[in-house]
């Protein structure tokens, strides 16, 4: 069975605890003057140390090594503080609210700027002299600033922001509400639109996405329609224009059906 890099580190905790139990043992009872005696700090290290190790050898992302490693010194350090038990569940709440299922889907919350929306916006079309209205989305539209800004640029189209994760979906749809805008967003996973029913798609997402995204956009996509992805590219097709829109070598990439 396949699992998510998240649940695998988890799991290397878990399985580097007794590992930790038993080095720490056979150190303690060497007597080492530099070791002994043993502390909770030394426990932590040891701990994180061996998380780390496996972490590298089953082949996570380099940064997961890093927050093996620190995993133990923190849950340490935030115990050594002795805070009341609400605030935990309060940031649990929070973290869960805010990121939802990142855990599964690979895609962490990576907010894009307002020279990101204006590139974007230089790629539609003109309004259409027949009236029909461009469909445009934002797959993981995060705060919604991308499509507010859509929505208030370019009155002519039809944009809409889908967002899996509770919190940030809340936000975007309060601020649509405040501002009276026209952007209409979503709670709910990309995967299941249809991309059919859409003639720009932009993502801002995460390389461990990029795949299954193309697979999908090839599959539901029309001939016409458009795909823009900032600062991930797809290794399946050579994107058919690459953007620079801000001064970093961050850039679009547009694909075209």
């Amino acid at each position: 069975m396949v699992r998510t890099p998240a649940v695998r580190a988890l799991l290397i905790q878990c399985g580097a605890a007794p590992l930790t139990l038993v080095l720490v043992y056979l150190l303690a009872s060497l007597r080492l003057p530099w070791f002994y005696p043993v502390n909770y700090l030394t426990v932590a290290v040891i701990h994180g140390l061996l998380a780390a190790v496996i972490t590298w050898r089953v082949g996570l992302a380099p940064w997961w090594r890093l927050i093996e490693f620190l995993f133990p010194l923190a849950v340490l350090a935030t115990l050594a503080l002795h805070l009341p038990p609400w605030i935990f569940l309060l940031v649990f709440l929070v973290l869960l609210g805010w990121y939802w299922s990142t855990f599964r889907t690979q895609v962490p919350y990576y907010p894009s700027s307002p020279d990101v929306w204006d590139a974007v916006r230089q790629q539609l079309p003109p309004p259409s002299p027949t009236g029909q209205p461009l469909r445009v989305i934002d797959i993981g539209s995060g705060l919604g600033g991308f499509v507010l800004y859509m929505a208030r640029v370019r009155p002519d189209i039809e944009v809409v922001g889908i967002e899996l994760a509770p919190l940030p979906w809340l936000v975007s749809w309060l601020r649509a509400r405040i501002a009276g805008s026209r952007a209409r967003f979503i709670r709910g996973d990309y995967e299941q639109l249809d991309f059919g029913q859409f003639n720009l798609v932009f993502a801002y997402l995460s390389p461990a996405v990029m795949a299954p995204l193309w697979r999908k956009a090839e599959a539901e996509m029309c001939h016409g329609d458009t795909l823009i992805s900032y600062e991930f590219a797809i290794d399946a097709r050579k994107p058919d224009l690459v953007i620079h829109a801000t001064n970093t070598s961050t850039p679009l990439y547009k694909w075209c059906f």
